[in-house]
């Protein structure tokens, strides 16, 4: 069993604190390392060399920072194995699915390969008799990234990839429940080309999140994570001063509407609903089919497709659908919720709460769970389960579908599935969710777009990744210019209106 590090000014530095959490192997139930819960201090004495780095890093040509990423990206696409396999140690999920998180990540690296087009300011020539006005984004010094547990790749990359890019230091706190992936990637980005500082990895708990969120020369934050940790960041965020974009929980809607082919969508329920065990932001978690020919299609065509999951660890390799939850209190949490569901009414097709795995029976697995006849009253569709759990909830007409979205407090990403534009138009024009899929249950943007949901999934007005996190990441500082030609007409002491 190993300590794991910090990674301070381009190299690993052991943590002086004697605080740690264990890192667990989700498939055996085993601690197979243990994470350093840093100082105060210790993160204080990382911003303070962050800062020095910074000036350096932020006057360097935002075409030689492009470099860095064009050489990171090469270097992320080369190590693309051990990166999985990373992620799916500490997580659990499988290879594909993991080679998905860092393949992801990758495709933010390469927009942020052309971050000098997206850093042009703007240009007003003769705005006035003799007056030009320009503007130009700057950096905005040190900022932070807090990470989830359930993409150890992907959204680190999300955050660090248009901070640097953007001329900023980043102190980068991963989940300290998967805290590798986020180390390997700060090496990786180091033999890119990275100057020692510019990036530092801190790893910690609340103590540490406190301390980045008073710490006056970090300038903005950007966090995944749970709702009610992402409100709690975003206002102490704002207190203090900081920019923040803080994403938080999901319950997102797939409506099956009678048109729709009844296949395709069985087959994108369970691979939105199951895939990565449930375990994402964006999973599908709860099927609303309209009517009652299409929810008992729609039943029809899921059980059999559910039945036939493999569960397993990664080394299983390719002969997996989904591995383990992160922790044992994620499967407890998971069967409680399950056994809730069936205690209030909800009819439990399928369940997975007993799921036992042959030499892994300490492993934290939980089996597919499918339920029917779910009401918005009950626990399992109230909370977010981050399991393999799906729910239907069975629906009259679209406009008790539409209504049920709307009045869901969660507004991450929602889908439909129907051989009608007219309905699809009005869907995606009405409904009020960040990301919508048509025919597409998990509708997360390509990485030139901009990623982030509504109401309670999302705290703040800037979304990650795309234009988006190059506004986010930067300042906007316009000047008004004028140079005099040898005329003088004195001193003009109101504003003077234009000719």
């Amino acid at each position: 069993m190993t300590t794991l590090t910090n990674w301070i000014n381009g190299a690993h530095v052991a943590s002086a604190s004697a605080r740690t959490t264990d890192v667990f192997n989700p498939a055996t139930g085993e601690v197979q390392s243990k994470t350093p819960l840093s100082t105060v201090e210790e993160l204080n004495d990382a911003v303070a060399k962050a800062k020095e780095a910074q000036v350096k890093w932020g006057a360097t040509n935002p075409q030689r920072r492009a470099r860095v990423m064009m050489k990171f990206g090469q270097l992320i696409n080369e190590h693309m194995d051990e990166l999985a396999e990373l992620v799916s140690r500490e997580h659990g999920k499988t290879l594909p699915d993991a080679r998905g998180d860092v393949q992801r990540g990758l495709e933010v690296v390469e927009v942020c390969m052309g971050a000098p087009n997206m850093l042009k300011g703007e240009f007003t020539d003769d705005g006035g008799p003799g007056i030009d006005l320009y503007s130009m984004r700057q950096p905005l010094g040190v900022v932070a990234g807090i990470t989830p547990f359930n993409f150890p790749a992907m959204i680190p990359l999300w955050k660090m990839a248009p901070a640097l890019a953007c001329g900023n230091a980043m102190i980068l706190k991963p989940s300290e429940r998967v805290p590798s992936t986020a180390l390997r990637l700060a090496e990786l980005i180091k033999e890119a080309g990275l100057p020692d500082g510019v990036l530092q990895v801190v790893n910690g708990d609340k103590e540490v999140v406190d301390a980045i969120l008073d710490n006056e020369d970090i300038a903005a934050v950007g966090f995944v994570g749970s709702t009610p940790i992402a409100q709690y960041i975003y206002g102490r965020a704002a207190a203090s001063g900081k920019r923040a974009q803080c994403f938080g929980g999901a319950k997102n809607h797939m409506i099956i509407m009678p048109d729709a082919d009844i296949d395709k969508a069985a087959d994108a329920l369970v691979g939105a609903g199951y895939g990565a065990a449930g375990e994402r932001c964006m999973a599908i978690s709860v099927a609303v089919p309209v009517g009652k020919e299409t929810a008992d299609k729609l039943i029809d065509a899921l059980i059999p497709r559910v039945e036939k999951l493999k569960v397993g660890p990664y080394t299983s390799e390719e002969d997996v659908d989904f591995g383990p939850v992160i922790t044992a209190a994620s499967q407890a949490r998971i069967n409680s919720l399950i056994t809730s569901g069936v205690d209030q009414g909800a009819k439990l097709l399928i369940d997975g709460r007993n799921f036992k795995l042959q030499g892994y029976e300490n492993g934290f697995f939980c089996g597919p769970s499918l339920f029917d006849d779910v009401t918005p009253e009950m626990d399992i569709y109230k909370e977010e389960i981050f399991g393999p759990v799906l729910s239907t909830v069975r629906a009259d007409t679209y406009e008790d579908a539409l209504n049920l979205v709307i009045d869901n407090p969660y507004g991450n990403g929602t889908a439909i599935y129907t051989a009608d534009g007219d309905t699809a138009r009005d869907f995606a024009h009405r409904v009020n969710v960040g990301m919508v899929g048509i025919n597409f249950p998990i509708p997360v943007p390509l990485s030139y777009h901009t990623f982030g949901g509504w109401k309670k999934s999302a705290f703040g007005d800037l979304n990650q990744y795309g234009p988006d996190a190059f506004r986010f990441y930067t300042k906007t500082k316009t000047v008004t210019a004028r140079w005099f030609s040898g005329i003088k007409d004195g001193a003009a002491l109101n504003f003077k209106p234009m000719d």
